[in-house]
């Protein structure tokens, strides 16, 4: 009887350790991987068909959520953008803004959002070879690794020339992850 009350104990305790751990854990990621900016991220994913995890993945990995963000490359905002190719951008939506507007979280969401859909499209829809694009320049990818075997093989990326790059991808890949796990697989 007294060894049958402390196995019961022990799977009690176990079960409840089980519990804590699930609930910090999650808690944790939670913190890791927050929810920010929702009205700018829901209205420009639905508006340039960009899954909100990838958004929202983008954004951690970019700035931390941090609006006054600057690289060292001069890349500014939530999502960072250079002024360049927010210029770039710019001819695509016809507008004519102050860069000094991606420190807004609005502006710069809806200009990160569709660089990404820009992106996309433009590397016959493959997230991977999108989100190297978005972090060593389209034309590097476009104009070079594309047509070298040994960096991208049929739409696959093999090794990338650039570590910092290779470390974007995968770390935006496994974001988008987790924000599919804990806020859009429900």
């Amino acid at each position: 009887m007294k060894r049958t009350i402390i196995i019961v104990a022990m799977i009690i305790v176990a079960v409840i350790a089980g519990y804590l751990y699930e609930t910090v854990s999650t808690k944790l990621e939670e913190r890791a991987h927050p929810i920010k900016y929702q009205e700018f991220v829901e209205k420009y994913s639905s508006e340039y068909s960009v899954p909100k995890e990838v958004v929202y993945s983008v954004i951690n990995v970019e700035s931390g959520f941090s609006v006054d963000a600057e690289s060292r490359k001069g890349a500014v905002g939530l999502m960072q953008i250079t002024p360049d190719t927010f210029a770039w951008l710019m001819t695509k939506t016809g507008e004519g803004l102050n860069p000094k507007l991606l420190y807004d979280p609005e502006t710069n969401i809806k200009y990160g959002t569709f660089f990404l859909r820009l992106l996309y499209i433009e590397f016959d829809e493959n997230w991977s070879i999108s989100f190297a694009a978005y972090n060593a320049g389209r034309s590097r990818v476009k104009n070079d690794w594309m047509n070298n075997p040994e960096y991208i093989k049929d739409g696959v990326i093999i090794k990338l020339p650039y570590k910092e790059t290779s470390d974007y991808v995968e770390k935006v890949g496994r974001n988008i992850e987790v924000y599919k796990r804990l806020y859009f697989s429900k």
